[in-house]
């Protein structure tokens, strides 16, 4: 008797109630974990200090309070990093346990995309059953972009797993009708945008059309606890752009980024429209023919008195991407707008493997019955259908600044459809059509992939084991009712991005400024600047030799020369131009006073340096023999190093 009871369990199969006992299950998603856990974590020494910007961040944040709060870019506190504080924060803390190095400064990503896994799993079982969870939990791991951005200190991992936990708050208010997971979603999206800004709005749509629409309470109550969770968004993510807006701006750093010193404008203009649009289309005004506004002159690294905000010579705020003019802004990692953009290279490497498959599981879970409220299968597809395709419409779609990386937004709701559509075609493997409907879907997956990787330029045999498991699957599709057909065909689904992923962890010399999927093409990695690495070693090492003996090491065009030296040598160093030499943090009077204060000594000139500050330099200055590097491929080119104490 037992034993027909357990081959009739066995018979159901892969049903939205469970696919198999509870501790296999478990079993599976423990191995699974694993799996994340070793991609996360195998060949971290190739990241080396990870992202030297934040990193450098992170370093000058734990010399006071007054650079932790707002997030200083360097010790000196002349301007702040252009992100919110939270993502930073947290790094910051486990940098104060054990130490600024690049492997401490990723582990609050790591963690956040381990977790995310078994996060996903539970969400993907509460509609679709513990099978689906499985595949879905699956997938994530063997996302190549998922774990490239967790593996940087960019902060992407943690805001996904936040959001991930806000989808969680509003399924329960969804089912529960409870205020209190309404606001708690709410909560957790404003605390995204204390890591990412007006990243983490994207998929609200989703988590509000799920209330809207699953909840069974009222519409007057839905719209009120909808309501509450705006004001409660708006108040936890304003609280800190207020706080440093309402900062007199000589009490502070400059706001990198930004136009007019202010994180309202850095939310709305870098944050913002420049990522919408193309950046030459958002106006900044006529900064190379302003007048320097009035203020108090820029003073030796203090807290409350960096170097005042000037205007910028004709360079826009945050720079504009190098080497692509007149064009969409980093085309060379993003490809162009349109909606193509996920399918073909560059895009389509970093998660669009099985976005095909996702898409078609929209379309084959929202063909039945919809009713309001919306039944469990229907709410899910909501929630992740909204979330992919709002996604997915806005990045095909926006023609300014678009990295790779970004398209970890995508990874959990693709997920959760590849597990819910595997699911749709398992509980239905006992009719022909369903069977023959998982080959042909599984067959055009597997051609979607040898398309990317043949644009990719990627030749090996072992991308073609897929044909041989749907071959192997085609022949073992009239037995026992297309499971182990089922099976091989995910599998051969999975392969190709379980390799490219594992690529992407093993590749020896990654992306660190920009993370990405692994790329066979042999070619400059977008954000790398040979020229200004190079003149940041030269740099270090002159200094050594020559300590400049004044408050600030050494004034330069932007951070990708100074975050370097600020880690090396933990001293101010004054970024003129921010992060990409756009911000107009000084100008050729304040550099003027703080060399005539005993200050400042050294200054390096680039092709980024406003134009009033190399006059003045070239007028008043001793350039250093030989300068510090030769002129590359890219601008800045060559990078001079001018000496500017009197004789």
């Amino acid at each position: 008797m037992q034993q027909v009871k357990a081959h009739t369990e066995l018979k159901r199969g892969w049903r939205y109630e469970g696919l198999v006992s509870i501790p296999w299950a478990h079993l599976a998603l423990i191995a699974i974990m694993g799996a994340a856990l070793f991609l996360h974590l195998a060949n971290l020494q190739a990241i080396g200090d990870a992202n030297r910007y934040y990193t450098a961040a992170v370093k000058s944040m734990l010399q006071s309070w007054h650079n932790f709060f707002f997030v200083a870019a360097e010790p000196g506190a002349s301007v702040t990093v252009d992100k919110p504080p939270l993502g930073l924060w947290i790094e910051a803390a486990f940098a104060w346990i054990l130490g600024v190095h690049g492997w401490v400064v990723v582990l609050p990503n790591i963690l956040a995309g381990v977790l995310s896994v078994p996060l996903l799993y539970a969400l993907v079982k509460r509609s679709f059953g513990e099978g689906a969870g499985l595949v879905a939990a699956l997938t994530l791991t063997l996302t190549p972009i998922f774990v490239a951005t967790n593996r940087n200190n960019t902060m992407d991992g943690m805001l996904t797993f936040t959001l991930l936990l806000a989808a969680w708050a509003f399924l329960k208010a969804t089912e529960s009708g409870r205020l209190r997971w309404v606001v708690l979603g709410g909560v957790l999206v404003g605390l995204g945008f204390e890591i990412k800004m007006l990243q983490a709005f994207l998929p609200l749509p989703a988590f509000y059309a799920l209330y809207a629409l699953g909840s069974r309470e009222a519409w007057r109550t839905k719209i009120k606890h909808l309501g509450i969770a705006t004001i409660v968004i708006m108040l936890i993510g304003l609280a800190w752009p207020l706080a440093v807006d309402m900062t007199p701006p000589e009490n502070r750093p400059y706001v990198g980024s930004s136009t007019n010193n202010t994180v309202m404008e850095l939310i709305i203009g870098h944050n913002g429209l420049a990522r919408l649009l193309n950046p030459r289309q958002v106006s900044t005004g006529d900064a190379a023919n302003s007048a320097p506004p009035a203020g108090a002159r820029p003073q030796a690294p203090r807290p409350g008195a960096p170097p005042d905000a000037r205007v910028n010579d004709g360079v826009p705020p945050g720079g504009q991407p190098d080497g692509q003019p007149g064009g969409t802004p980093f085309a060379n990692e993003t490809g162009s707008p349109g909606v193509e953009r996920f399918f073909v290279q560059p895009l389509a490497k970093q998660m669009s493997w099985l976005l095909p498959f996702a898409l078609l599981g929209v379309v084959l879970l929202g063909a039945s019955r919809w009713h309001v409220p919306l039944q469990a299968t229907h709410r899910a597809l909501v929630l992740w259908g909204g979330w992919l395709l709002t996604c997915w419409v806005f990045f095909s779609r926006i023609e300014g600044i678009f990295h790779a990386y970004y398209t970890i937004m995508l990874t959990p709701p693709l997920a959760a459809l590849v597990g819910a559509t595997f699911a749709w075609f398992w509980r239905r493997l006992e009719h022909v059509g369903a069977r023959v409907g998982l080959l042909l879907a599984g067959s055009g997956v597997v051609a979607f992939h040898l398309f990317i990787a043949r644009q990719e330029g990627m030749q090996a045999g072992w991308l073609y084991v897929p044909v041989l498991l749907l071959i192997m699957a085609a022949g073992l599709g009239w037995w026992h009712q297309g499971r182990a057909s089922a099976v091989l065909t995910l599998l051969a689904m999975l392969w190709v991005p379980a390799v490219w992923t594992g690529l992407t962890t093993f590749d020896p010399t990654p992306n660190t400024a920009l993370p990405t999927a692994y790329s066979p093409i042999d070619e400059m990695r977008p954000g790398g600047d040979p020229t200004q690495e190079g003149a940041a070693d030269i740099l270090l090492d002159f200094l050594q030799a020559n300590p400049p003996g004044t408050s600030y090491l050494i004034a330069v065009s932007d951070a990708q020369i100074g975050a370097p030296l600020v880690l090396s040598t933990g001293q101010p160093v004054l970024y003129m131009g921010g992060f990409n030499g756009g911000d107009p943090v000084v100008d050729a009077e304040d550099i003027a006073q703080m060399v005539a204060c005993g200050d400042l000594r050294y200054v390096v000139v680039s092709g980024r340096t406003r134009a009033d500050i190399a006059t003045w330099l070239d007028t008043t200055c001793r350039p250093v023999e030989g300068g510090i590097a030769s002129p590359g491929n890219r601008p800045p080119g060559r990078v001079q190093l001018y000496d500017c104490m009197p004789e």
